[in-house]
């Protein structure tokens, strides 16, 4: 054999070895141990001596029966997506891509694929076959910078590509992969959020503003809420509202939960927090899961009737703001992700017992 022909049979086998990573299902690495703080069981479901994270806290990450997660993990040295059966602990990897970003993996409403941005382009994946699509290149001069998500009904991605200091909002069709551009601006554009049943989306500016704006480009304005900093914002399940925390400008005041109805302006108080950084909702937005950034940081529920907070267990991570809690489709789970020991890592919190059942149904 040649030495032409050695190195080509070498370079082949590493790509086959590569592409064979993909399907690779691992054993489970979950543990659980009672909460210092509370004694309440927590479940770890990943080893912390890699790191596993959540999907973006606006993005799907959670299957519609809440069986199991798509999140992001570099086990196998790169980070990829991964299949976290939730019952089990077992991990499948799902791609095999350069550059993925993990934080963009988002399922598509029927849980049977997903989506992901890796290098220039965006992708469709099947769960079950595994087998990628690209649907869209980002053009020449323009890179992807400030997140994707798939909207309600599964038929657009929106993304946001910048190109010097200028940032746009595109959207790109699911099927053929045609894209169009809603809007350009001369300033960091970040987290497109489609919004449930309207033909409009959210979009943030930093930290400190957040705009709507209608698909087709229409009606694009900075909405006008209660002064100060603007933490995790989402659309309530029905899309009727906005919830967002406000971070007060005098620093001595407590962070707060807030619900801004976009076709009156109404702003109004949820109720005060223990200095909630994060947080998210369940489908209904009756009880909301917390993570705070006080001398003790912990992970609360808040329920919205009684005004009350009820500390679930410690996350003790790094940053406050990375540990996204969320709530499973059903409403029985949290989850949040912290480095607490170690690399980041996920962790699961049964509250069924404190949560009532909601309909998991998009």
């Amino acid at each position: 054999m040649t030495r032409r022909r050695l190195l080509l049979s070498a370079l082949a086998a590493s790509s086959l070895l590569a592409e064979g990573r993909k399907g690779e299902v691992f054993s489970t690495d979950s543990v659980r141990y009672p909460d210092p703080l509370t004694e309440i069981e927590v479940y770890r479901l990943t080893n912390p001596d890699y790191s596993s994270t959540l999907t973006a806290y606006y993005n799907r990450g959670i299957a519609r029966n809440s069986a199991w997660m798509l999140c992001g993990s570099d086990r196998t040295g790169t980070s990829q997506g991964f299949h976290l059966d939730l019952k089990s602990g077992e991990m499948k990897q799902l791609t095999q891509a350069e550059g993925l970003d993990p934080a963009t993996l988002t399922l598509l409403p029927d849980s049977r694929s997903f989506c992901y941005l890796a290098g220039r382009g965006l992708y469709s994946s099947n769960v079950s076959s595994l087998k990628d699509r690209e649907l869209y290149q980002a053009p020449e001069g323009w890179e992807f910078a400030g997140g994707m998500s798939v909207g309600p009904d599964g038929t657009h991605a929106t993304l946001v590509e910048r190109r010097g200091d200028t940032s746009r909002l595109r959207m790109v069709t699911l099927v053929q992969g045609v894209a169009r551009t809603v809007i350009e601006s001369p300033f960091p554009m970040s987290a497109p959020i489609a919004r449930p049943m309207r033909a409009q989306m959210l979009y943030r500016h930093g930290g400190e503003a957040l705009w709507m704006i209608n698909a087709d480009g229409t009606l694009n304005r900075r909405l006008k809420l209660a002064p100060g900093g603007i933490g995790t914002p989402n659309w309530s399940g029905d899309g009727k509202t906005i919830l967002y925390l406000n971070f007060p400008e005098d620093r001595t005041q407590l962070n707060n939960l807030r619900e801004f109805t976009p076709d009156t302006g109404a702003d109004k108080l949820i109720g005060k927090t223990s200095q909630f950084a994060a947080f998210g909702a369940n489908r209904d937005a009756t009880v909301f899961v917390g993570a705070s950034r006080n001398v003790s940081p912990a992970v609360l529920l808040l329920l919205r009737a009684a005004h009350s907070e009820r500390t679930m267990c410690e996350h003790k991570s790094s940053n406050p703001e990375a540990v996204a809690p969320l709530f499973s489709p059903d409403s029985q789970r949290i989850y949040f992700q912290s480095d607490r020991h170690g690399k980041p890592a996920i962790y699961s919190v049964h509250v069924e017992k404190l949560v009532e059942k909601t309909d998991a149904a998009e």
